[in-house]
C-alpha cells in the first residue's frame, strides 16, 4: 500500500497528534518517522504543562486529542503552578517517566484504526495535480495531503563546545534534502537553535544537600476523562543552586562556546536561556536555580532543568561539581545545542495549510515554536484541518478568546517569529476566559461536532456544567445568617455581618472560599450533597471562580465580542495593498506579505496603525 489520504512526516508530539486526529476522522493516514523506536520521545525535559502550556494540554484533551491522556498515564508527579495568584494564572504541570510516556504514545497510536507506520527518511516532496509524492530511501509514497512535523531535524547540527555533529537529537541523524526541496517550491527558511542540559547519573548525586520538591496532594489530571487505572508512584524533584565559583568556571569556557564563537547563527529561546546566557545577561545574580528532575521510575538518569548549555563537556563537568549535591556528578550525556531549519509561519493560513501549496500543512517546531505542548496543539489542528479539507468541510479555526491554541496560531501566522516562540499567559488578552479548569466547556462540544471527541466525553462535560450552573443558582438564592458565619469571619480577623447576607456576596470576599461557605450553611451543605457528582471539588472550584470574578469575566466577554465583530469583516484574498494610496508604506509591505484574512487579523500585525485600518474599512465599503 503506497497511496494514503494523509501522510504525516515526523513522529514527535506534533506528528503524533496530527496522525491520530486525521485517522480518527476517517482518513487513511501514514505516519513516517526516521526511527519507530523514538515515537513520542521527550527530547528535552521529562515534563508536560507549566505556565500556559498546561492550559494547552487541557485544550488538546478537551478537543479529543491524546496528549493529556498520555501524560496522565506516565506522570510521576503533579503540581498546580501559581496557586498564590489568580485563577487565570493557575497552570497544571506534570513530571513524567519519559520511557513510559513514549511507550504509551506508541500504544495509543497503534489502537487507532486507519493509522499506519513507516520507518524511513523523507528526501523530497513533490506535487502533481492533486497528488503528493513523498520520496524516501525505500521508495515513493503518495497522498492527497501532507503534514510536515520535522521538529529540530531539518539540516540539524548539534554543538558541544567546538565539536559539531550532524543530527537533530543525540544519537539520531539530521534530515537532509527536505529543506532544499521546499525552498525550491518558494518557501522562506531560517535558522533557530534550542538547547538541552546534561543528564546525570542519579547514583552520583547527594540529594541530602538539596531541597526536596514534592507534588501536590490534591487530585490533578490533565485529561477531563475519569482515570481508569492507578497512578504511577510519585518521585520527588530537588532544587539546588549555582554560585559565583560555578559562574567563574563557566565563563572560562566561553571562548569555546559555539554561542560566542559564531558557530551558531540561529536565534535561541529568549525565555528559556542557556546557563551561559543567564550569567551573561544577569551578572548581578550570584546564583541561579537548578531543578534536579528524575527521568523515570526505572532509571537513574536525571535531568538538570535550568542548566542548558553547549559548552565543552569538560567545562560542564568542572562547573557542575561546584554545585551543592553534584560534587561527584557523573555525566551520562553532555548538554548540547541544536541548530535547525524552520519556515516562517507567515507562509501559513490559520488552518496551518501553506499559502503556496494546497493541502500541505506545517506543524510544530518547523513553524518556529518551542515546547512539546505548542507542537502537539499545532499537530492536532493540522490533522483536524487536513481531514476536514479532504471532506470539503470548513476548517476549524479557534479564535483568540476560545483557546490558547487560537492565540498561538494567530500569533505565528500574523506576526511570524525571529526566535523560538513559547506560550505564556501574558500573550492572551483573554486569559481569565482561557483558564485551565474550563477548557472542556470551551472546546469539547467543538471536538464532538467534528467527530473527534466521543459521546462519553460530551456527556460528562454536559453533566459537569449542568451541575456548575445548578450550584451557582443555589448560591445566588441562598442567604447566610450572621450566627452561621461570624465565628469564621472573626477567626480570619474580618468584620462580622450584622444581618442575613446573600451567599453570592459573601463569596466575593477574598478571604472566603466556597468550601468554607458551604460548611457554614446547613442549607447549602444539604443542597450541594443532593447534586450527584464524581467531580464535586472540581465543580465547586469553577463555581467559586465564576462568582468571585464575575465582573472581570463579563468585561472580557464584552471585549471579545467587540473584537470578534471585526473577525467577520473578511478581506478578499490576494488583495494588492500597494494600490491603496492612503496606506503607509510599512502597512503596504506587511499586508502584501501576510495577506490577512480579516480586518481583525490585519489590526494585530505589528506596524499596522488605526489609520491604516480605517483605510481598509473604507476600501471595503465600511
Amino acid at each position: 500500500m503506497n497511496h494514503y489520504d494523509v501522510i504525516v512526516i515526523g513522529a514527535g508530539h506534533a506528528g503524533n497528534e496530527a496522525a491520530a486526529a486525521s485517522a480518527r476522522l476517517g482518513k487513511s493516514t501514514l505516519l513516517i518517522t526516521m526511527n519507530l523506536n523514538t515515537i513520542g520521545q521527550m527530547s528535552c525535559n521529562p515534563a508536560m504543562g507549566g505556565v500556559a502550556k498546561g492550559q494547552i494540554v487541557r485544550e488538546i484533551d478537551a478537543l479529543g486529542g491524546l496528549s493529556g491522556i498520555v501524560s496522565d498515564k506516565s506522570t510521576i508527579q503533579y503540581r498546580m503552578l501559581n496557586r498564590s495568584k489568580g485563577p487565570a494564572m493557575w497552570s497544571p504541570r506534570s513530571q513524567n517517566d519519559r520511557f513510559v510516556f513514549a511507550m504509551e504514545w506508541r500504544y495509543q497510536l497503534e489502537q487507532v484504526p486507519n493509522l499506519y507506520f513507516y520507518q524511513g527518511m523523507v528526501r523530497n516532496i513533490t506535487k502533481s495535480k492533486d497528488t503528493f509524492s513523498i520520496t524516501t530511501e525505500r521508495g515513493t509514497l503518495h497522498s492527497k495531503a501532507v503534514i510536515l512535523t520535522s521538529g529540530t531535524f531539518l539540516n540539524a547540527t548539534m554543538h558541544t563546545g567546538r565539536q559539531q555533529v550532524e543530527g537533530g537529537r543525540m544519537g539520531e541523524q539530521s534530515a537532509k534534502g527536505l529543506s532544499e526541496s521546499l525552498a525550491e517550491l518558494g518557501f522562506v527558511t531560517g535558522r533557530l537553535k534550542t538547547g538541552t542540559p546534561p543528564r546525570i547519573d542519579g547514583r552520583s548525586i547527594d540529594y541530602s544537600k538539596m531541597e526536596a520538591q514534592h507534588g501536590d496532594k490534591d487530585e490533578i489530571n490533565f485529561s477531563y476523562l475519569p482515570r481508569t487505572e492507578p497512578k504511577l508512584p510519585e518521585l520527588p524533584c530537588y532544587i539546588t543552586y549555582t554560585n559565583p565559583r560555578v559562574h567563574e568556571l563557566l565563563e572560562q569556557g566561553f571562548n569555546d562556546s559555539p554561542m560566542y564563537s559564531g558557530d551558531i547563527t540561529g536565534s535561541g529561546p529568549r525565555y528559556c536561556p542557556s546557563i551561559e546566557d543567564k550569567i551573561t545577561r544577569f551578572k548581578e545574580r550570584t546564583r541561579h536555580q537548578i531543578f534536579v528532575e528524575p527521568e523515570g521510575l526505572k532509571t537513574t538518569e536525571t535531568y538538570l532543568n535550568g542548566f542548558s548549555t553547549s559548552l565543552p563537556e569538560e567545562v560542564q563537568k568542572q562547573a557542575l561539581q561546584e554545585i551543592p549535591g553534584l560534587e561527584k556528578a557523573l555525566i551520562l550525556k553532555p548538554g548540547y545545542a541544536v541548530e535547525y531549519d524552520f519556515f516562517q509561519p507567515t507562509q501559513l493560513n490559520h488552518c496551518l495549510e501553506t499559502k503556496g501549496i494546497e493541502n500541505l500543512y506545517f506543524a510544530g517546531q518547523i513553524n518556529g515554536t518551542t515546547g512539546y505542548e505548542e507542537a502537539a496543539s499545532q499537530g492536532l489542528m493540522a490533522g483536524i484541518n487536513a481531514a476536514l479539507k479532504l471532506d470539503n468541510k470548513e476548517p476549524l479555526i479557534l479564535k483568540r478568546d476560545q483557546a490558547y491554541i487560537g492565540v498561538l496560531i494567530d500569533d505565528l501566522v500574523t506576526k511570524g517569529t525571529d526566535e523560538p516562540y513559547r506560550m505564556f499567559t501574558s500573550r492572551s488578552e483573554y486569559r481569565l476566559l482561557l483558564r485551565q479548569d474550563n477548557a472542556d466547556e470551551r472546546l469539547t462540544e467543538i471536538g464532538y461536532n467534528i467527530g473527534l471527541a466521543d459521546e462519553t466525553r460530551m456527556r460528562l462535560t454536559a453533566k459537569k456544567y449542568d451541575n456548575i450552573s445548578e450550584k451557582i443558582k443555589l448560591i445566588n438564592k441562598t442567604s447566610i445568617d450572621p450566627n452561621e458565619i461570624n465565628s469564621l469571619l472573626e477567626s480570619k480577623e474580618r468584620s462580622p455581618i450584622q444581618q442575613k447576607m446573600k451567599a453570592e456576596k459573601l463569596l466575593t470576599r477574598p478571604e472566603l472560599n466556597i468550601e468554607e461557605l458551604i460548611n457554614c450553611s446547613p442549607e447549602l451543605t444539604k443542597s450541594f450533597e443532593e447534586i450527584e457528582s464524581d467531580q464535586a471539588n472540581i465543580e465547586n472550584e469553577s463555581v467559586e471562580i465564576n462568582i468571585k470574578y464575575k465582573g472581570y469575566l463579563d468585561r472580557e466577554r464584552q471585549l471579545a465580542e467587540k473584537t470578534n465583530r471585526l473577525e467577520h469583516l473578511s478581506i478578499p484574498a490576494n488583495t494588492d495593498y500597494s494600490t491603496l494610496s492612503n496606506l503607509s508604506t510599512e502597512a503596504k509591505e506587511k499586508l502584501n506579505k501576510i495577506q490577512p484574512a480579516t480586518i481583525a487579523q490585519a489590526s494585530r500585525i505589528s506596524g499596522i496603525s488605526p489609520s491604516d485600518i480605517n483605510v481598509l474599512l473604507v476600501h471595503l465599503g465600511r
